[in-house]
């Protein structure tokens, strides 16, 4: 039932801002994973955790871009505006949640890894610091 009876609003489309700080923050990511180089065999798999997080953004891009040049002109609509998204309801395979949520629920999962990994990182580099004494 929705609770704001003048914003019927629903939408299956995220606004293009959503995808930004998904980027930002795998941009992070890579950044925090970077400060677990050191001697030895680290660079190895931190350059594959690179391409990885690589590859996680490519796919989604070209999906878009393939989609995109498929898609009908008359079909063509502009984008979400992400304060009327955030407002509105967003369309998930199971139901509608408000904008905002979907938002948060779509964006946390990455936030908490890369500022989980800058965490690790930090602790990292002051144990190696105080290690070595």
């Amino acid at each position: 039932m929705n609770s704001e009876p003048g914003n019927n609003t629903s939408t299956d489309r995220l606004p293009p801002l959503i995808y930004a700080v998904l980027v930002g923050f795998v941009a992070w990511m890579v950044l925090a994973a970077w400060g677990f180089a050191g001697p030895g065999y680290a660079d190895v798999a931190l350059t594959v955790v690179t391409g990885f997080l690589i590859v996680v953004i490519t796919i989604p891009f070209i999906l878009w871009r393939v989609a995109r040049a498929n898609q009908d002109r008359s079909e063509d609509e502009r984008p979400p505006d992400f304060a009327e998204w955030s407002s509105g309801q967003f369309e998930t395979w199971q139901d509608r949640v408000k904008g905002s949520s979907a938002a948060t629920e779509i964006i946390l999962p990455i936030a908490a890894a890369a500022i989980g990994m800058t965490a690790f990182a930090i602790v990292f580099h002051y144990a190696a610091l105080h290690a070595s004494v």
